[in-house]
């Protein structure tokens, strides 16, 4: 055989939706078989979604995704299909597994060899390695490897020894989740792994929000010499199909998907995983408060670019303590994004709660007992909201204010979603300066990004007052939460020795916030929750 084509079906499943999924699968299945393709490639755990976590545990859930793959397989005809599934057998054995069929029935099935059990995976929870040598499949004449995603990161693992077994051409088919930075290291490493193995790629993603995992998609197929043959969309479902030489040179295809910008693929990931978040959980519309800060205000315009304006309801909550300009930035830029804007002053309810405490208050002074109870007051608020018309509540707290505590429980930090929880703050002024740059006008107001931060729950309040300027928390926020540096590390850094200590120790005093807030989209490669994972109750400081 010469070429072989290869069609790239790269796919946004929900996790459970079994049937939707298969047939999503089948679609895409028949278009490559329209097409001329010798072999259809879908990503890891396709028929039910990646991760599936504890729904893997549940043996109905496993018999009915086999029911799926049969479906499928019998869709399938001189066209295959390499389908990722949750595979349970006779002896009650979980294998993240991919079944390859051809000729209406599931012909072979491979089963994942390296288990990722760190960061945000815990696979080693759920199934068993595959065993070390398993058989290549031999289709139309041309023997493949296949593999899962984890297999080909491992320099000396399975795809090499399926190169050495005499595997023409490589597949692998991954749930390989974003982070930012990431998708220009996955693609140095693929082609580096093409070029040690001295065979042709092709790298299958899904695409799409999982709670707050965000996959970016990114499909793309290599030569044997490390060269590009083909790349398509990131962050949006797409299909390729690529003519692959099992021996020789393979001639590129006219569709190579330029990379993204660093900061447009940041923009998109959080643009999918807020649309993907709402819209698989049965939400249309989305509420937040805008206070005519910078967090609200970027939040708002990821909420309007992912579910459009007309589905973002913005609420202003004044207080005796708001500004002017507050008001006005919040009313300004709701309007340039077509958004549904109302305001729901907080002052009778702040009164009535000053009142109904100054009894139990009596003799001691006003203090952040009384600057909560607002941010209290606007989330109860917003989740009144949220009950009455149906509106997913989306929180505008960033990494730095998660980081160290700088937030209200059960006040700003009540929601459904939180946008921006693994944002920095230095990152969320360039993010809407990118935004306005890409737009070619102020989406953003140019005086909610000149503004002083500020949470305004007292006269003249400031970020500043309570916290180092971002441009000095941030760096130490990244070494200590995304680096696991120490406090020594830090200061022989450059940093200062009392603000390092100072924060690391509102770090370690605020993870019992964090566990209450709201879960919150996956952006760098170390977030809280599923990445950093620390006790509460922890004497090691």
């Amino acid at each position: 055989m010469s070429a072989v084509r290869i069609a790239l079906c790269q796919l946004n499943p929900t996790v459970g939706s079994l049937a939707a999924n298969a047939q999503a699968i089948i679609d895409s299945l028949h278009r490559a078989q329209r097409e001329g393709a010798d072999i259809a490639v879908f990503g890891e755990l396709a028929i039910c979604g990646y991760p599936p976590e504890d729904l893997v545990l549940k043996q109905g859930f496993l018999k009915d995704c086999w029911v799926e793959i049969e479906r499928i397989a019998e869709q399938s005809s001189s066209c295959a299909a390499v389908v990722g599934f949750p595979e349970i057998t006779p002896d009650g054995s979980r294998f993240n597994a991919a079944a390859i069929c051809w000729d209406g029935r599931v012909q072979s099935i491979y089963r994942k060899q390296e288990l990722p059990n760190y960061s945000v995976f815990d696979e080693a929870r759920w199934f068993r390695p595959g065993a070390r040598d398993q058989p290549l499949v031999e289709f139309k004449g041309v023997r493949f490897g296949v593999s899962i995603c984890e297999d080909i990161w491992i320099d000396d693992g399975p795809v090499l020894r399926q190169a050495q077994a005499g595997a023409q051409i490589l597949l692998n088919i991954n749930g390989s989740p974003y982070h930012h930075n990431k998708l220009a290291q996955r693609e140095l490493m693929l082609r580096e792994r093409a070029v040690g193995a001295e065979r042709p790629l092709v790298y299958v993603n899904q695409v799409g929000g999982q709670d707050e995992l965000i996959f970016d998609g990114g499909s793309f197929a290599v030569g044997a010499e490390g060269e590009l043959l083909a790349r398509i969309g990131h962050f949006v479902e797409d299909f390729e199909i690529v003519d692959v030489e099992p021996a020789g040179a393979s001639r590129p295809t006219d569709r190579i998907e330029a990379p993204l910008e660093p900061m447009e693929e940041l923009w998109e990931a959080l643009v999918l995983g807020t649309r993907d978040y709402a819209l698989k959980n049965g939400f249309s519309e989305v509420v937040l408060g805008m206070s005519g800060g910078i967090d609200s205000s970027l939040v708002a315009a990821i909420a309007a670019d992912a579910l459009g304006g007309h589905n973002l309801h913005g609420v202003l909550m004044p207080s005796r303590f708001s500004s002017e300009g507050s008001v006005t930035d919040a009313e300004r830029m709701l309007s340039i994004l077509g958004a549904h804007s109302q305001t729901i002053a907080i002052e009778p309810a702040h009164l009535a709660f000053e009142q109904m405490f100054a009894p139990a208050f009596e003799g001691r002074s006003a203090d952040l007992t009384e600057e909560n109870l607002q941010s209290r007051i606007r989330g109860v608020t917003l989740m009144a909201l949220s009950n009455k018309f149906g509106w997913l509540v989306l929180t505008t707290g960033n990494k730095s204010e998660s980081a160290v505590g700088y937030s209200t429980l059960y006040g700003d930090t009540a929601g459904g979603l939180a946008v921006i929880k693994d944002v920095y703050k230095t990152l969320v002024y360039d993010l809407c300066r990118w935004r306005n740059d890409e737009s070619g006008y102020e989406i953003i107001p140019e005086s909610v990004l000149t503004k002083p931060p500020s949470a305004e729950l007292r006269p003249d309040q400031r970020d500043d007052q309570s916290l180092p300027p971002y441009e000095v928390l941030d760096p130490i926020l990244a070494g200590y939460v995304d680096g696991d540096l120490t406090v020594a590390d830090l200061v022989d850094s450059g940093h200062e020795e009392h603000v390092v200590k100072r924060i690391c120790r509102l770090v370690d005093l605020a993870e019992y916030k964090r566990r209450q807030n709201p879960p919150g989209l996956r952006v760098t490669s170390k977030a809280f929750g599923r990445d950093r994972r620390l006790p509460i109750t922890n004497g090691y400081r």
